[in-house]
């Protein structure tokens, strides 16, 4: 696995909608698996602080594991293009 140029960090929304679900890195983790991404908390931690890009299977996974829209992943982040 390579570390991909810091980008718009989108960590904060997905912190922000892991604990709008009331679950831990570990469950979200958990649940991760069950749909067969294979993740580890300490990858998916790396997400939530923006130091590492979050793959897009990953993205469809958790938008399933956090009931929400595609769009709440990007709120905000338009704004940081201006």
């Amino acid at each position: 696995m390579h570390k991909l140029r810091m980008d718009l960090n989108m960590g904060s929304n997905i912190r922000k909608l892991r604990k709008k679900t009331g679950l831990t890195q570990e469950q979200v983790v958990a649940k991760l698996q069950l749909l067969d991404i294979d993740i580890s908390r300490s990858i998916y931690s790396r997400y939530e602080i923006n130091r590492l890009n979050i793959r897009i299977s990953e993205i469809v996974a958790l938008r399933k594991i956090f009931k929400c829209e595609y769009a709440d992943f990007f709120e905000g982040l338009e704004n940081k293009l201006d």
